[in-house]
């Protein structure tokens, strides 16, 4: 297909008239005409994933993996289609799943499998060595300190949550804007973000403060890049943006995806069709800067924004040193069974040359003796089970070459090591009045074990900060020493000074910036 297209001639309030243009995946070129320019600003770049042009988001979205969101209707909108409300959840339990779920994922310590094992043997009066609620003790307390961890941490998230939830928002209700709480804002309503806000959900741009329909937003709390990117509103709509109780129109776009770089939608507006890209929503999480406010009409809400669908919950995360640890109580079991098994053998040995003489060794458990007034309740099983018993009671006697007041031990560190951090005064940043905050302790000796470091954020790593150092053009070192008396009086020409015109030209070219108040 011919990737030139044939356009009408747009009206001539509009600075430029496009003839064709040729749309790649992130740009695309326009020819114009300047004809009729006139002294209104000119809006660069956007002819992008928005243009009119042909583009992924012209492409026709079949009904199946459509939404419709009618602009400013949320009633209409949810009438069909009970889309989910703008409430998010991040926590992992709830009052009914804290107890059987914590307990399967802290069974995935071997430590508390090996333990609960021998807590159950300890029940049988035939291997039974120490008393049954001694056998249990150990273990539950340890579940019952880590439980209480893990229920603090998912507090601290319930608690996030429900900050985020009732934060508020300014949403066009009864030919106004109220505040409303982001928990209540629903697909279809149009809200208004001011300058430095948080955007609560995914919506797309209607108008901005900006008389070109630029906004700019950052996506730290998105893809980790705290540099501007620059997003547009329709012209159309920022005519009609003004009169918002008059505002008809809908919106077909593509069903919720996990895809923060691209967007498919059309707009219809007053019959007339638009085209929709990445370049004109906003996602949730971005932060509004350089501009008053933005309007917008929400798409995605909550759990559907593709913020909370590339958010997969809180992990149950192991350090390397507990799956280290997992690894060594392996081991340690392992030779636990062989010392069993060497003590099962002298006691199969034992058994046999003493065979004649079990009848009068007093201290042994015969069912004879057992039997006599007075005698405890021994019974005598024969050789092989007698065998088979005495390597479980040996497995119980000798499990403390399995410590499990380790883990306690490691659980209270983390604790400390987690109050100190989050009171570090160093780690404390003044810009954004936020300091450290530990969201997950059973990782904290991780911390600084880093062999690897792969990175394409480049401004991440330089705080966006670049310093000349030095320029070697040529042979010709142009840092910023101090000159030598030989240099007095040198003039630049020949070969040389075209390569000087070279760098300083791809110096001004790729050296890029946003313009601020």
């Amino acid at each position: 297909m011919d990737s030139r297209k044939s356009i009408d001639k747009p009206p001539l309030h509009e600075s430029i008239s496009s003839r064709w243009s040729v749309s790649s995946k992130d740009n695309s070129l326009r020819e114009v005409t300047f004809g009729d320019l006139g002294s209104k600003r000119i809006r660069h770049g956007s002819a992008g994933a928005d243009s009119e042009m042909l583009s992924m988001s012209q492409k026709e979205i079949k009904d199946e993996d459509a939404r419709l969101v009618y602009i400013n209707d949320p009633e209409r909108t949810n009438e069909r289609f009970e889309f989910t409300g703008n409430s998010i959840k991040t926590a992992k339990y709830s009052v009914f799943t804290f107890l059987p779920r914590n307990l399967f994922e802290q069974f995935h310590r071997v430590a508390y499998i090996y333990f609960l094992v021998i807590a159950v043997l300890n029940q049988l009066p035939q291997l039974a060595v120490f008393g049954r609620g001694a056998s249990i003790m150990p273990l539950a307390f340890v579940l019952l300190v880590s439980a209480i961890k893990d229920a603090y941490e998912d507090f601290r998230r319930h608690r996030s949550d429900r900050v985020e939830n009732n934060r508020l928002a300014l949403v066009f209700e009864d030919n106004q804007f109220q505040e409303k709480k982001w928990k209540h804002i629903r697909v279809g309503e149009v809200i208004k973000v001011q300058s430095n806000q948080t955007l609560p959900c995914d919506m797309v741009l209607l108008a901005t403060s900006d008389p070109t329909g630029v906004v700019y937003v950052q996506t730290t709390n998105l893809d980790g890049e705290s540099n501007l990117k620059t997003r547009y509103a329709k012209q159309e709509t920022l005519q009609k943006a003004a009169d918002l109780e008059s505002f008809n129109g809908f919106i077909k776009c593509e069903k919720p995806n996990r895809n923060i770089y691209g967007f498919q939608a059309n707009m219809e507006i007053d019959g007339r069709r638009l085209s929709l890209g990445p370049s004109n929503i906003i996602l949730r999480g971005c932060e509004l800067k350089n501009t008053a406010w933005a309007l917008g009409v929400v798409v995605y809400a909550g759990g559907e924004t593709k913020a909370m669908l590339n958010n997969s919950g809180a992990p149950s995360k192991r350090s390397r040193l507990e799956t280290r640890m997992n690894l060594e109580i392996i081991l340690l079991s392992l030779f636990l069974i062989a010392l069993c098994t060497t003590a099962a053998a002298t006691a199969a040995v034992w058994l046999r040359q003493h065979r004649d003489d079990l009848d009068t060794i007093l201290f042994y458990r015969r069912k004879d003796y057992a039997e006599r007034p007075g005698g405890k309740n021994h019974n005598y099983y024969g050789w092989g089970w007698e065998i088979f018993f005495t390597f479980f009671m040996a497995v119980i006697v000798y499990q403390i070459m399995i410590p499990i007041s380790l883990y306690i031990s490691m659980e209270l560190v983390r604790i400390g090591q987690a109050y100190f951090m989050t009171r570090d005064d160093q780690m404390y940043d003044e810009s954004s009045n936020s300091s450290f905050q530990c969201r997950a302790l059973n990782i904290n000796e991780d911390l600084g074990q880093i062999k690897y470091l792969f990175s394409d954020k480049t401004g991440t790593l330089t705080d966006n900060k670049m310093e000349f150092q030095c320029a070697c053009i040529e042979g010709v070192d142009y840092s910023d020493r101090e000159p030598a008396e030989s240099d007095a009086g040198y003039s630049i020409e020949g070969k040389e000074t075209s390569f000087l015109i070279i760098f300083l030209l791809l110096r001004v070219v790729f050296f890029s910036f946003l313009p601020t108040d």
